[in-house]
């Protein structure tokens, strides 16, 4: 999920991929990845019986390690897509081909990451997913956690969920960041994580997704059920990163909404 900060005049707009069922690779990804991690790292699984089957899902996250993007479509009984940096996809070489592999192979689809109108991009390639009977995963704070605090959500997740009237399935994940903490080129095996799935939510009664307070309120509603499943403490605020120059700071300081 992207962060909604303003945009630089000098960000190129957003190179996204269709959307498109689970290829070869990704069919073979799960075969393979997903019984080799739950065999060496034994995660601890609930609620997979709140995952519908099938139709549209938008799973909710919280967002504390690189690996989160793994533990959940390991753990969840469904082929999940999200959306990965485009430059894991461009490498160079050997290693640029094994990189494009790896996270085709777990369900990722590439974008140009950024604000304004690269952050509406990404949101009409996750729509598209969702209208194509798909499950995307989505994080509403907007960038890992790195105090391991839970943070105030973004309005991009809930206004997804109203335009698409897709489920919302909230999701706690305990545990990801010691396996891997944020800098850590590769995870430990001392650690085990729990990945819970909390019951599905119908966000309609707040509104359409035109109207700013129904996407709030929607947003609300989410972080509380993941805040009910992660526990963490939470922050009551925008997980950004500290504007630069005067410019910034004061357009961080002013009402918006972050999507």
């Amino acid at each position: 999920m992207t962060s909604e900060q303003s945009a630089e005049p000098e960000t190129p707009p957003a190179e996204t991929q269709q959307p498109r069922h689970a290829g070869f690779a990704y069919s073979l990804g799960r075969g393979l990845i997903t019984p080799l991690a739950r065999t060496i790292y034994r995660p601890r699984i609930e609620g997979r019986e709140n995952v519908p089957l099938d139709g549209p899902v938008i799973f909710a996250s919280n967002h504390l390690s690189f690996i989160d993007s793994i533990a959940i479509p390991v753990a969840a009984p469904r082929p999940v897509h999200f959306l990965a940096k485009s430059s894991y996809f461009e490498g160079p070489g050997f290693s640029g081909w094994l990189s494009k592999t790896f996270f085709e192979s777990i369900g990722a689809i590439p974008v140009r990451r950024g604000a304004g109108q690269a952050a509406l991009d990404a949101l009409d390639v996750q729509r598209k997913l969702l209208e194509e009977g798909l499950a995307v995963a989505l994080y509403p704070e907007g960038t890992r956690s790195t105090d391991g605090r839970l943070y105030k959500g973004r309005t991009g997740v809930a206004f997804l969920a109203l335009q698409t009237g897709a489920p919302v399935v909230p999701v706690g994940l305990i545990g990801t960041d010691k396996v891997m903490p944020v800098g850590a080129k590769m995870p430990t095996l001392k650690e085990r994580i729990t990945v819970r799935f909390g019951t599905p939510l119908d966000l309609s009664p707040h509104g359409p997704a035109t109207s700013g307070r129904a996407r709030r309120q929607a947003t609300d509603e989410i972080m509380a059920a993941i805040h009910a499943l992660s526990g963490q403490e939470l922050a009551d605020a925008y997980n950004e990163a500290p504007a630069q120059g005067t410019i910034e700071k004061i357009k961080q300081a002013l009402p918006h909404e972050r999507r």
